[in-house]
């Protein structure tokens, strides 16, 4: 049985291109699987449905060896598992190289594949956290440049400030308070605690 696994780091992200690349292939739709998250591991829920699937002398195709992962243990260790413990193969369509189905028996092939996967897995991590770096030097300079993060603070209106003052210095009531602002108990007791700590 032949699957495939697509993945992109994040939801605005397109994974056309790579079942594009699978279907061209032959194969079918349902064996293909895809998520839209980090590859800094392999905690991902297509990927571990997929991997349930996979039985030995099967075809796991992936477009390049970072859609598979971009942690280089990581990698190494989950190829090995793909490949050694369950027994199916595995092709990366952007290098052909990387195909276990012709390389097993050919002790120079099985040597040569082992060094590109080890460097494309060094790639693969080095950029991720070149990634991270560039994302943090960003972020540093947004902040430098006064760029706040976060949720902006709620502003409250008059009325609520001055029921807030009137409730605090017992002019009135809770149930007047809640009346007089159309409030839920909670929803009021969060945002008096909320102007409070201002």
């Amino acid at each position: 049985m032949q699957y495939a696994y697509a993945r992109v780091s994040s939801a605005d992200q397109n994974l056309g291109r790579q079942i594009e690349e699978f279907l061209k292939f032959g194969i079918p739709q349902k064996n293909i699987y895809s998520d839209k998250k980090s590859g800094k591991d392999f905690d991902r829920k297509e990927y571990m449905r997929l991997i349930k699937k996979i039985k030995h002398g099967d075809l796991l195709v992936i477009k390049s060896i970072d859609r598979l992962g971009r942690n280089y243990d990581a990698i190494i260790a989950e190829w090995s598992n793909i490949t050694n413990k369950i027994g199916a193969d595995i092709l990366v369509l952007d290098m052909p190289i990387l195909d276990t189905r012709t390389k097993a028996d050919n002790l120079v092939g099985k040597f040569i594949s082992d060094i590109v996967l080890q460097v494309l897995s060094f790639v693969a991590e080095n950029e991720r956290q070149n990634i991270r770096a560039r994302q943090a030097e960003g972020i540093a300079l947004a902040k430098k440049a006064g760029t706040r993060f976060g949720r902006p603070k709620k502003v409250y209106s008059q009325d609520f400030i001055q029921v807030a003052e009137l409730y605090n210095d017992k002019g009135i009531t809770l149930n007047e308070a809640l009346d007089t602002l159309s409030m839920k108990q909670s929803t009021f007791f969060y945002h008096l605690n909320q102007i409070s700590s201002v």
